[in-house]
């Protein structure tokens, strides 16, 4: 025991009311200044003791859920205030949503850690368990509902713990094996142990907890240095990309006088001579990079041909609709690959819509609009897909925030080349909106053991190999290209590519299994 944490462990058991509400909402900021682009990974430990020790002296189901709903505020406050940007974007109609929209989502959000600790408390208090069985099924309960948020109510599995490690290359590389649920996991459970430390008898149970989570946080390290000493920078052999990076503002990116020049600024950095003095084979753009219907205008699409490299393709994003005159016309958010002849070569339209953004979920009850350009709803499309193209190794493209689906990415039918992100962040300007959203993504490559192409119109635009190692890029709201060549993929797919989340699966229920079994070893069912 260490009399100094004992102390304190004793003052925050024995506070009361709003001051415990309060704390425990500081305790949840901790915590979420570990995720990007702050990295304060060490604030994860007095984060979750607190809570931990918070929900120890909770006597009620009432208290144990209101300190996880308070810890889950101040967590999600802080790591989505990024949000409100998009509300200014069109500040004169929406701008008095932006502290609404923050704090509505923190407050609804936080119902995931609210249930985490009201659970956690049942299971404490039915099994008698011992502070480090307390710390095994709170890390278990906490990972699971990160699970669940993932798919629940269109899903938004948005830094997710494990995500933290984005820092590390190294720590990432446990991603490979138990995903970025699993590396959250361990997480969990190293930044929660060092409770132990407080409790009045230090026995063998304690002891064992600590040396667990040493012992764990030195393997997923040491493994991880040994994986990437091994590492492989293997290029595909005449693949040379560029992607476009215009930084285009987002209040100026559907104005009508805007458009053409956005549309020109971008071939213009297309055909620009390339730095490393390597023609490009394929040229990309972000999401909706052209602020047009590209469906029906051969005119514009014989223009964006003429960017198009010889033998090669302009990879574009760009609404599409059907056919016109069509009764109850429909919309897409769309990618395109597009030949030097001004042909369409493939398509892909974005199958997970953001609400409020690309659709209005209950338009019929909710007399509300969605916040991108036009009043009409997009429609989703069929499902994630690889597209199989002359001169290019399978890709599977995602658009937005498809990418930050662990589930959805490792169910491709067929194991594509590389991952193609192309997105538009500039709806949150440089907040750290899109560097959560970029460490993320880089997880993707590393549980696939795939290369990961990221093209964004404000950024960050990156080139990611299968180890999630980030090679040339663009910084947040810079204006430029980036030429690269296209990493191979892993000659053997790791385990979590292999198997997903039956993986994460079997370690939660080791983990609980674990966790009950370690029984309070002295009177009282909480210390």
């Amino acid at each position: 025991m260490i009399p100094a944490l004992r102390r304190w462990r004793v003052k925050i058991s024995a506070l009361t009311g709003v001051r415990r509400m309060l704390l425990a909402m500081g305790f949840g900021v901790a915590a979420g200044t570990a995720m990007a682009p702050f990295h304060l990974v060490m604030f994860l430990i007095p984060g979750f003791v607190g809570l931990l020790w918070l929900l120890q002296s909770s006597s009620t189901k009432r208290q144990a859920f209101s300190m996880g709903w308070a810890f889950g505020v101040g967590h999600f406050a802080i790591g989505f205030y990024w949000i409100g940007h998009a509300f200014l974007v069109d500040a004169a109609t929406y701008g008095w949503l932006a502290p609404i929209a923050v704090l509505g989502l923190a407050c609804g959000m936080a119902i995931f850690p609210g249930c985490i600790t009201l659970l956690s408390s049942q299971i404490i208090r039915r099994f008698d368990l011992s502070t480090v069985g307390q710390v095994l099924v709170l890390a278990v309960i906490w990972v699971a509902f990160e699970w669940v948020r993932s798919w629940l109510f269109t899903g938004f599995p948005w830094n997710l713990i494990g995500t933290v490690w984005a820092v590390s290359g190294p720590i990432m590389q446990f991603a490979a094996i138990a995903g970025v649920y699993g590396l959250g996991l361990a997480t969990l459970i190293v930044a929660t142990m060092p409770a132990v430390l407080a409790e009045d008898a230090y026995d063998r149970q304690s002891k064992g907890g600590l040396i667990l989570a040493v012992v764990l946080a030195i393997v997923i390290l040491g493994s991880g240095m040994w994986r990437l000493s091994g590492a492989s920078d293997e290029m595909v052999t005449g693949v040379q990309l560029r992607l476009i990076q215009p930084n285009i503002p987002q209040h100026l990116k559907w104005k009508p006088g805007h458009k053409v020049g956005h549309v020109q600024n971008q071939v213009e950095l297309s055909k620009a001579p390339p730095k490393n003095g390597i023609a490009p084979t394929h040229i990309i753009w972000a999401e909706t990079a052209v602020p047009f219907n590209l469906t029906h205008d051969k005119n514009l699409l014989s223009f964006l041909g003429a960017a198009a490299p010889k033998g090669g393709y302009l990879v574009t994003g760009a609404p599409r609709s059907n056919k016109p005159g069509t009764p109850n016309p429909q919309y897409w958010n769309s990618l395109f690959a597009i030949d030097p002849k001004g042909k369409i070569a493939a398509t892909y339209d974005k199958s997970h819509l953001v609400p409020f953004g690309e659709y209005v979920p209950y338009r019929e009850i909710l007399k509300v609009s969605k916040l991108t350009a036009g009043r009409v709803d997009f429609t989703p499309g069929s499902g994630a897909r690889v597209w199989d193209l002359p001169g290019l190794p399978p890709v599977a493209p995602l658009i937005c925030y498809e990418a930050i689906f662990p589930a959805e990415v490792t169910s491709l039918g067929a194991r594509p080349d590389w991952l193609l992100n192309v997105t538009n962040d500039a709806w949150f300007g440089k907040s750290a909106g899109p560097y959560q959203h970029f460490a993320a993504v880089r997880f993707r490559a590393i549980e696939l053991g795939i290369p990961l192409v990221r093209v964004a119109n404000t950024g960050i635009s990156a080139v990611v190999d299968g180890y999630g190692r980030v090679g040339t890029y663009l910084e947040l709201g810079v204006r430029g290209v980036v030429d690269s060549p296209l990493p191979k993929r892993l000659s053997q797919t790791p385990l979590y590519g292999r198997f997903g989340d039956r993986v994460t699966l079997v370690l939660l229920l080791a983990a609980f299994v674990g966790g009950v079994f370690l029984r309070q070893q002295r009177a009282g069912p909480l210390s």
